[in-house]
């Protein structure tokens, strides 16, 4: 069972000394999530709560997630890095391609592109972008991808992407290409990770409930799609204070992967680096070495 972590609330600036001794703990992975701009009023859309709200206000500090990540990085040496989730048709693939293969190539191979369509329309009209067409968008934008990653000498011409022959390197260091993890509880959105994910991230509250469906369903398609023997990550929250006989239950639903909070949420402020320490190390003592 691979044991990861989000890196919300916490100060960017105490990322190094977090994630490293997360690293020297053994936890798997760390995520990053993210969003481009914010509209400053937020509307009711988002679709994994019952008032359609996110769990974060319009003032939130938002960051990029890959300048952030590859500064997380430094003094690590195996644990991974994803975006949980990158909104993949507001950037143009190109974009999108250098900057995950930057965070791979520092990293020796340890980028997770964690990625969907997106929910808030006003942010895609903020960016000049249409949001009706973002999954077919987002279909072309993965096709790019793992041509600029795989092939020597790169064209595309699709309904809304096209360009003529181009060069792109380097080339990952993850064979064939980093991981690319699709997030989303539609149906469209577990279609899409059936057909051409390498993973499925769970998303929402509710997610552990209705995971074990979710699994089996993801399961179906990829037999359908013929990709049923690649490797796929299924991960989903684990809930606060997670015991290991939770974890335990999640990997029986078919979880290959729990995204834990590894420490108590502070009176106030964002964790310290001693705080977060002292609670991975409670919780490695207590949770890992049991699983």
């Amino acid at each position: 069972m691979k044991i990861g972590f989000n890196l919300a609330g916490i100060s960017p600036r105490r990322y190094p000394l977090i994630v490293a001794k997360a690293d020297e703990l053994g936890f798997e992975s760390c995520w990053q999530p993210e969003h481009l701009i914010w509209p400053a009023k937020m509307p009711p859309q988002y679709p994994y709560s019952e008032d359609g709200l996110p769990p974060v206000t319009v003032d939130v500090p938002t960051f990029d997630p890959w300048v952030n990540l590859a500064f997380a990085a430094a003094g690590t040496t195996q644990i991974k890095f994803g975006t949980n989730v990158y909104i993949l048709p507001l950037r143009h693939p190109f974009v999108t391609a250098r900057a995950v293969i930057t965070l791979d190539y520092v990293t020796g191979g340890r980028a997770i592109l964690g990625c969907g369509v997106g929910w808030l329309e006003e942010e895609f009209e903020l960016a000049g972008l249409e949001s009706k067409n973002r999954g077919a968008r987002t279909d072309e934008i993965v096709e790019i991808l793992k041509k600029l990653w795989t092939e020597d000498v790169i064209e595309f011409h699709g309904k809304y992407y096209d360009f003529g022959p181009v060069k792109f390197q380097p080339k990952p260091v993850a064979k064939p290409h980093p991981p690319i993890e699709f997030g989303g509880d539609s149906k469209a959105a577990l279609r899409r990770a059936a057909r051409i994910g390498d993973g499925w991230l769970s998303i929402g509250a509710g997610a552990q409930e209705k995971f074990e469906e979710r699994v089996k369903q993801l399961t179906q398609w990829r037999k359908e799609y013929g990709r049923e023997k690649e490797p796929f990550d299924f991960t989903v929250g684990a809930g606060p204070e997670p015991t290991a006989d939770t974890i335990k239950r999640l990997e029986e639903k078919g979880a290959t992967r729990v995204l834990v909070t590894p420490w108590p949420t502070p009176e106030r402020g964002s964790p310290t680096v001693e705080h977060a320490s002292r609670g991975m190390e409670e919780f490695a003592n207590r949770v890992m070495a049991k699983i």
